[in-house]
C-alpha cells in the first residue's frame, strides 16, 4: 500500500483514543486471550500513522480491536468489530472504477478508496470468516470485502454477511452500493 500523507494526533486524541482501545480490549478478552495490552499500546505509541487510522477506523463506526498476534513478526491485528457494518462507511461502491462507471446516482466515495485514505486494507474473504468465530457481525448490514482480480475486471465485486447462523459470500456489480452495505477494515500493526 502506498505511504499516505497522515495527520497527527494531538496528544489529548491519542490519549482518548488509547483509552477507548484499551476499554474495549480489556471488555473483549475472549477476542485476543492471552495478549496484554501494555505490549500492543507500546506498539502504537510507536506508530503515529497506525494510531491515526485506527482513529479513522473508530471516527467512521468501526469499533477496532485486537484479532490477532504474529509471533515471528511481532505485529497485532485489528479488524472492524462493531457489530454491523460501519455506519461512516455504508452507501458505498466497491472502487473508484465502478464510481465513475455509474451514470447517475452516484454514491459519495467507493470502499476501497476510502479504506486507502484511512490507511487500512478491506477485509479479505478470510479475515471476515476469521472475525466470524469472534462473534456474530453483520447480522442486518452486509460487508465489501477484497475481491479476486479475475471477478473485478469482469464487472463484479463481493462481499459477505451473516444469515442463518452462517456466514455467506456473495457478488454484485461493482458499482452497485445499498444502506445496509459498507466494509470492514483490517490494519497491522
Amino acid at each position: 500500500m502506498a505511504k499516505v500523507n497522515r495527520k497527527e494526533l494531538s496528544l489529548s486524541q491519542r490519549d482518548e483514543l488509547l483509552k477507548v482501545l484499551r476499554t474495549r480490549f480489556e471488555k473483549n478478552m475472549d477476542r485476543h486471550k492471552g495478549m496484554s495490552w501494555a505490549k500492543v499500546q507500546a506498539k502504537l505509541e510507536a506508530d503515529q500513522d497506525k494510531l491515526w487510522s485506527l482513529q479513522e477506523m473508530e471516527n467512521t463506526g468501526g469499533e477496532p480491536d485486537v484479532v490477532g498476534y504474529d509471533k515471528k513478526k511481532d505485529t497485532y491485528f485489528f479488524y472492524d468489530c462493531s457489530a454491523e457494518s460501519p455506519a461512516g462507511r455504508r452507501s458505498v461502491c466497491y472502487d473508484r472504477a465502478a464510481l465513475e462507471a455509474r451514470k447517475e446516482y452516484k454514491p459519495k466515495n467507493s470502499a476501497v478508496e476510502m479504506a486507502t485514505e484511512m490507511g487500512v486494507s478491506l477485509l479479505t474473504e478470510a479475515q471476515y470468516r476469521e472475525l466470524q468465530t469472534l462473534g456474530k457481525f453483520d447480522t442486518k448490514t452486509s460487508s465489501w470485502v477484497q475481491t479476486p482480480p479475475a471477478i473485478r475486471k469482469l464487472g463484479g465485486a463481493v462481499f459477505c454477511d451473516r444469515r442463518y447462523d452462517t456466514v455467506f459470500l456473495y457478488h454484485n456489480g461493482a458499482d452497485s452500493y445499498y444502506a445496509a452495505r459498507g466494509f470492514r477494515c483490517s490494519l497491522t500493526v
